[in-house]
């Protein structure tokens, strides 16, 4: 089945350029929001606004869910939720970063009705989105991943077939593992560097040529650390669940919400 008709359910800081990207591209777009005053942003991107996501699945053939929690995904999906409504064949595609165990749950639950569901996580963050260039990790059966993939690459720049339903969210709870260990890192030893009177915007810059280069490292300064807190409760959980102890998991966690409220500040780090 061609892809033409996508719903996106959320409307945020990456539902709303991914929508913009994907009428660019041709495809038939209508999405819906919580949030009723998003509409006139998803007008103005060119998609249809639906009332809500019983109107937007009626005709879709791929829906793409950008929503913040694990409970909201749940209850679009759950018996009697919104999506269930969905057409035969259609395939739900999870962007948020929730459970694998949620995503795999969901998706054995609405296949008795025909629907595909599938994760696709997406990595690289709001200026990825807004140019189109996100890393979009896919979990799911290889003929449904063929077919959605054409949707993602409207505005992603990599797409990776990680595996089964619940990989896509296992990798994206991996990249922000190692995402947020890095901005720690990189605040300890940029902090020690300042103490000692060297120049860290020169250190930053030979650092990046380093064998410790990284990605917070390259975009230092711009993260706001919204999500770190969620996205090590959801890394803590899936270690629970596979009965593996995860030290620097819990470490990193605890250092991040004290981070967070003066993150950047070199001269307070530690103090």
């Amino acid at each position: 089945m061609d892809m033409k008709a996508i719903g996106v359910i959320g409307a945020g800081r990456m539902g709303l350029p991914i929508i913009g990207h994907l009428v660019r591209k041709g495809f038939d777009v209508r999405a819906c929001d919580i949030d009723a005053g998003k509409r006139g942003a998803v007008e103005a991107k060119g998609a249809r606004w639906e009332a809500d996501a019983s109107a937007l699945a009626s005709d879709a053939d791929a829906i793409l869910v950008c929503v913040g929690y694990d409970r909201d995904v749940q209850a679009l999906l759950e018996p009697g939720g919104p999506l269930r409504a969905a057409r035969a064949d259609a395939i739900v595609a999870i962007l948020s970063t929730v459970l694998p165990k949620t995503v795999q749950r969901l998706a054995h639950d609405a296949a008795a009705s025909g629907i595909h569901v599938i994760d696709s996580t997406v990595c690289r963050g709001g200026e990825a989105a807004d140019l189109g260039t996100l890393l979009s990790f896919v979990g799911g059966p290889p003929e449904v991943v063929v077919q959605i993939t054409p949707v993602l690459r409207a505005y992603s720049s990599d797409v990776v077939h990680t595996g089964g339903v619940g990989t896509a969210q296992v990798a994206k709870a991996v990249n922000n593992l190692i995402l947020w260990a890095c901005l720690v890192a990189d605040h300890e030893g940029l902090a020690l560097a300042r103490h000692y009177d060297v120049d860290v915007d020169a250190l930053r810059e030979a650092l990046l040529a380093s064998s410790a280069a990284n990605g917070p490292l390259d975009k230092w300064g711009t993260q706001t650390m919204a999500w770190a807190d969620d996205d090590m409760a959801i890394v803590a959980e899936m270690a629970a669940d596979a009965g593996i102890a995860l030290p620097q998991c819990g470490l990193v966690r605890e250092i991040c919400r004290t981070l967070k409220p003066r993150r950047y500040d070199l001269d307070a780090y530690g103090r």
